[in-house]
């Protein structure tokens, strides 16, 4: 391999030649060795930062202080960024300094460098090369100007996050959410026992139990909504410590604007009202996680009924089929298992944790700056990609498959005793309750210990406990 030599205020160092990359970002691939190749700077990070250097560049422009060569230069290089005609030029770990300086100095280093380049000059022989000359692009006097890390930082991952929401969760919950609800329109004259404290409980049907996982589904949308107007709120322009010092008073809305225009995004950022606030507390990361721990709850509860349903096929509750789409054992000839549902429960457990990473991150700001931003955003990222690619996965692969196994419901409902809750109106719940002891001591059914105990006629037990009667309130 073929290395140039890079300086920074440190001093020299060598840098792969074929390498878009700098000084920084060399220091810190090479003091950072920390799971290296398996938890990188996510991309939607360094597409974050792709979309706020262009509109920072355009609008230091607008602003007087960036010429239109560099400008142009160094949006071009942003877009070859978004496009990821730079890919591989991004190898920090997420194990590095809190602030995230050195992912926002690598991006500033690529930047330059290939705004150089697309300029005419030999970036690699720096030392040819005259800084006054209206084509060389410094990362930090240019790509980097009006900005620090501390304020880069918590706006390229905050565009991460409304983007990857917008892109994947949010498709992904309606995408299952309204299989759900079409399953619930086909199940709703299915009538079936219910079951609480897992025992046998009253009857409802299969499509209002189905209705439940997807109002689920809907209010755990609308609950990351809700995080959305905090999200939206941008720190750039707060530079260091929140005061904005070398930024430009209308910086921070003006980049808003244009990273609006950029990403085209439905949600609208804006410059946040208090970048003190920006820098140093991420409340608005703890209130989008909980949002997403509360729809791995949901997505765990709606596994987990759908495989009990499913178990079996024969000596299980086996109310549900669900598709099989792979075998299941080594060793069991013919086992199929529910892996969807498992897959599912698996993310759900991988987000709650995440969630408790997330609030310990953000807990950790101290005076002007939060520094666990790195850390906080790679778990955060990760819960909207597995959330949003497991939902996708089990509407397709069971979801969408799943029918009914009406012989087992209807077994199942006749044999249960809490249909006497039926009777409570006309006999009184004591009288129920000792119908329905005696008949489980003795092994027979509802019907025939009622008869037996004379309080009520074979007549007036066909009338009242009507299973399709007892799925809604009644006059």
């Amino acid at each position: 391999m073929e290395f140039r030599i890079e300086k920074d205020t440190m001093g020299e160092i060598k840098v792969p030649n074929e390498k878009y990359w700098g000084a920084q970002t060399e220091r810190s691939h090479e003091n950072f060795e920390i799971g290296v190749g398996l938890e990188t700077m996510p991309s939607e990070v360094i597409r974050g930062f792709a979309y706020l250097k262009k509109a920072c560049a355009i609008v230091n422009n607008k602003l007087g202080r960036l010429d239109d060569t560099r400008t142009k230069a160094i949006a071009q290089a942003c877009d070859e960024v978004l496009e990821g005609k730079l890919e591989g030029n991004f190898p920090l770990v997420v194990w590095q300094t809190g602030s995230g300086t050195q992912s926002n100095m690598n991006v500033n280093e690529v930047v330059s460098n290939r705004a150089m380049e697309i300029l005419g000059l030999d970036f690699r022989n720096k030392a040819a090369l005259d800084v006054k000359d209206e084509k060389f692009v410094h990362p930090n006097d240019h790509v980097n100007k009006g900005q620090s890390s501390n304020d880069t930082y918590p706006t390229a991952m905050r565009i991460a996050f409304v983007l990857e929401l917008q892109k994947q969760l949010f498709p992904a919950i309606d995408r299952l959410a309204s299989t759900l609800e079409k399953k619930s329109k086909e199940f709703e004259k299915i009538v079936k026992i219910g079951r609480t404290h897992l025992q046998d409980a009253t009857p409802l049907t299969l499509g209002q139990e189905f209705s439940g996982y997807a109002h689920m589904l809907r209010a755990s949308a609308n609950q990351v909504l809700a995080a959305m107007p905090f999200l939206e709120e941008l720190a750039i322009g707060g530079t260091a410590v929140g005061t904005g010092l070398n930024s430009h008073p209308k910086f921070s809305e003006m980049v808003s604007d244009v990273l609006n225009d950029l990403t085209k995004t439905e949600f609208k950022f804006k410059s946040h009202p208090n970048k003190f606030h920006g820098l140093t507390s991420h409340d608005a990361e703890v209130f989008l996680s909980g949002a997403l721990n509360g729809l791995a709850a949901n997505l765990m509860k709606i596994a987990n009924d759908i495989r009990w349903l499913a178990s079996g096929p024969r000596c299980g509750i086996g109310e549900l089929n669900i598709p099989e789409n792979e075998p299941g054992s080594s060793i069991m000839p013919g086992k199929v298992n529910p892996t969807q549902c498992e897959a599912m429960t698996m993310v759900a457990a991988q987000v709650m944790g995440n969630h408790v990473t997330v609030s310990i991150a953000a807990s950790q700001g101290n005076f002007e700056l939060n520094v666990f931003k790195p850390v906080l955003t790679y778990n955060l990222l990760q819960s909207i990609r597995i959330l949003s690619e497991v939902m996708v996965s089990f509407d397709k692969n069971c979801a969408y498959g799943i029918t009914a196994n009406e012989a087992k419901i209807d077994k199942l409902l006749h044999e249960s005793l809490m249909l006497v809750t039926a009777l409570n109106p006309h006999i009184g719940y004591a009288n129920a309750a000792k119908i329905a002891k005696t008949a489980h001591h003795n092994g027979t059914t509802l019907r025939e210990e009622a008869i037996k105990s004379g309080i009520l006629t074979a007549e007036e037990f066909d009338a009242w406990v009507v299973p399709e009667n007892m799925t809604a309130p009644k006059e």
